[in-house]
């Protein structure tokens, strides 16, 4: 006899969790289906850097979305808290360096558009003497430097595990699984089949990242969700001072992470499903990172990561009811901005779910765009 679930949520990363999440505040159980351990692929890789201001199409179609999201991050972070699991929330700043007059451009876009958002965002130029000041280690030359403040970090993979945690209190539950198919009547999915049995159910999402492809079979629908794949360093500086914010310059960021290390950032490359860590981006994040600061020489490599992010043509998450279907769900291709949008992507299938309705604002992340 088949397990039963109100709602099956295949994929266990950021986007699954955060509609586990939102079901159960409404009081709906969910069982999640991961294959490989939750927040295995990139939602356990990523930087976790949170702006909302800029990015693929933001500012743009996707700036509401996200200035949404990064709110809502802010809203549940203390419920969270209380599953036990520390992911270091923490408001920022980051400091772009610019050595040459032509990198002073993008800076001015920063410095307007941090300028133009609300008075938790704000920015700051800084000349020679000042980035001297703040960070020592730099190489010299600089010539400007923008400090934008109020994007916020955290330890991603921690993240989607406290979210875990919390609807594991909540009633939900996390079965280690693949799922090889499901089963249909009419325009409704039945039941998830799995390695070794099935489940089945009322609704079934689907927040399966660029693997979205084997989904387009079983429900005949066109999800357009590619790989691209992302690679970082993560460095250990040993007995040197910590960083305390994030530092832009020669095609790298520095980020301030976890246990005092810095998470040199990040690649972007189309190389199909390989997340085998290359040495070719390692040579190109080193280079970067050691002509900023050259102190970094000294730094232990402590693991270098690779993983791919699930981007669509036009680089907007897909989210909603899948055509032609009743009760199956698609939460997927936020790209670079899965963690960040993970909330808004997760209370609006939730949503969706339970009242039938997606807020006007999420229309045009509909998944019937790609008809035609």
């Amino acid at each position: 006899m088949a397990d039963t679930s109100d709602v099956v949520i295949v994929g266990g990363g950021a986007a699954g969790c955060a509609v586990a999440y939102y079901l159960a505040k409404r009081g709906v159980r969910a069982t999640i289906i991961e294959r490989e351990g939750i927040a295995s692929k990139a939602s356990g890789f990523s930087a976790g850097g949170l702006n909302p201001l800029q990015g693929a199409v933001i500012p743009g179609p996707l700036g509401p979305l996200a200035i949404k999201s990064f709110r809502m991050h802010q809203e549940i972070w203390p419920e969270l808290l209380e599953s036990g699991v520390d992911f270091e929330p923490e408001t920022i700043s980051v400091v772009a360096v610019a050595y040459k007059e032509s990198q002073v451009a993008s800076m001015e876009e920063t410095h307007r558009i941090f300028s133009e958002a609300d008075d938790d965002f704000k920015s700051t130029w800084l000349d020679a003497d000042q980035i001297r000041e703040m960070e020592p280690r730099l190489s010299s030359g600089a010539i400007r430097g923008l400090s934008a403040y109020g994007n916020a970090t955290l330890s991603s993979y921690r993240y989607v595990l406290a979210l875990v945690k919390t609807v594991e209190k909540m009633g939900a539950t996390v079965k280690s699984s693949n799922v090889i198919r499901v089963k249909t009547d009419g325009s409704r999915v039945t039941s998830v089949v799995l390695e070794r049995g099935e489940i089945a159910c009322e609704s079934v999402v689907f927040a399966t990242g660029p693997w979205s492809d084997q989904v387009e079979s079983w429900l005949n629908v066109k999800i357009p969700v590619e790989p691209l794949k992302g690679e970082m360093l993560r460095m250990s500086l040993g007995d040197q001072p910590r960083l305390d914010r994030d530092y832009q310059g020669f095609g790298v960021t520095l980020n301030h992470r976890e246990e005092g290390q810095v998470w040199i950032g990040a690649t972007e490359m189309r190389k199909g499903f390989d997340d085998t860590p290359s040495a070719e981006a390692r040579d190109v994040l080193m280079g970067g990172a050691l002509k900023l600061m050259p102190a970094l020489a000294d730094a232990k490599l402590v693991l270098h990561t690779a993983c791919l992010r699930p981007v669509t043509p036009d680089w907007l998450p897909i989210v909603g009811l899948a055509p032609g279907w009743d009760n199956a769900y698609l939460a997927t291709g936020a790209g670079k901005k899965g963690i960040l949008l993970s909330p808004g992507m997760g209370e609006a299938v939730a949503g969706l779910i339970t009242s039938g309705s997606l807020d006007s604002e999420m229309e045009r992340f509909k998944p019937d765009r790609f008809i035609g």
